[in-house]
């Protein structure tokens, strides 16, 4: 469809906002739905961290969120769902208890806390402040990817990770998109070269039209075996979706993930995708939710791509090398 961004902004309803410090290092983004959104999520890398992640159980009894958070700076990002929270508090969003309102925020955290960024931020974490800016940042449309947001201060083994997205359209009319901050304790990259792991999905040389190489690497590179990283990120639909599919269709982007990323799912990676449906489209048949699932994981091998190709290195004393840095002259 002609207008199609190719980013999660193409799914009626949906927002996103980020605040980005890139002397510290590290950021947050918001992703703000105009109305409480069908949600769930499935954590399968070893060493996750998350706030309001239990309520996404499909048993649990809250159906609906109002935002998702995803966060650089490990444990210490966990303050930014209080600053989404009080953003929402003041446009008078959130799940009516009595005469009280509690928006419904689930967030996924990163660790950046190793990328040369100045961290030394005294006695309170700055994510609290920067959640706040990146719910009242959030805005439809187009937005940046790369080193923005929580891609900020995102790594992978070979090169800067960063913040990446992608859309599909069902062959029912339905639409569906990912966004993903790739910190992988893996690589998103074959071997020493170019080529994306992901380059059989790709559309319209959105990470650089390169194809696979012409011999296969599949030796493993680590980023390290003494730091936590994790790969975080969303799939929503405009499909009507229950919890439970939604569940499901976070299980599937995972599949994406693993398709984008060698190794994927290790034990030091906190691997966490949440999913929701707008609910603005009608959907009951077993076929359009099997291709919703199928489409989940191109888009979200599609949007890991994206963020490590657009991402561009830190400004900071031995920065890791983006993508870009070295093969920007085949862009």
């Amino acid at each position: 469809m002609s207008d199609l961004l190719n980013l999660l902004t193409d799914i009626d309803g949906v927002s996103v906002g980020h605040a980005t410090d890139l002397s510290l290092g590290s950021g947050v983004t918001a992703i703000v739905f105009d109305e409480p959104a069908v949600a769930s999520g499935s954590v399968l890398g070893g060493a996750p961290g998350g706030r309001d992640t239990a309520l996404l159980d499909p048993s649990m009894v809250v159906d609906a969120v109002d935002a998702f958070v995803l966060s650089g700076g490990s444990a210490f990002g966990l303050d930014a769902a209080g600053g989404v929270q009080a953003g929402l508090r003041e446009m008078g969003r959130g799940f009516q208890v009595g005469p009280v309102r509690i928006p419904i925020v689930p967030q996924a955290i990163l660790m950046d806390l190793l990328n040369g960024g100045d961290k030394d931020w005294g006695l309170h974490s700055p994510y609290r402040d920067m959640g706040y800016e990146a719910v009242r940042a959030a805005h439809k449309g187009a937005f940046d990817l790369g080193t923005v947001g929580a891609g900020t201060g995102a790594t992978t083994a070979t090169f800067k990770g960063g913040l990446g997205s992608a859309s599909a359209v069902s062959s029912s009319g339905h639409r569906i998109a990912a966004i993903v901050a790739v910190n992988a304790v893996g690589t998103a990259t074959i071997g020493e070269g170019p080529h994306f792991w992901a380059a059989p999905f790709e559309q319209d040389g959105e990470f650089g039209g390169l194809g696979m190489p012409d011999q296969m690497d599949h030796s493993l590179r680590l980023k390290g075996v003494k730091t936590t990283a994790t790969t975080i990120g969303a799939v929503v639909t405009d499909a009507s979706l229950t919890k439970a599919e939604a569940h499901r269709l976070s299980i599937a982007a995972h599949d994406g993930l693993a398709r984008a990323v060698l190794p994927a799912h290790l034990p030091l990676d906190g691997d966490t995708i949440f999913a929701a449906s707008t609910g603005k489209h009608e959907r009951n048949d077993m076929a359009s939710l099997m291709e919703l699932c199928h489409l989940a994981g191109i888009v979200m091998a599609r949007a890991i791509a994206r963020g490590v190709y657009e991402a561009t290195a830190l400004p900071v004393r031995g920065a890791l090398m983006a993508w870009r840095d070295r093969y920007a002259a085949g862009r």
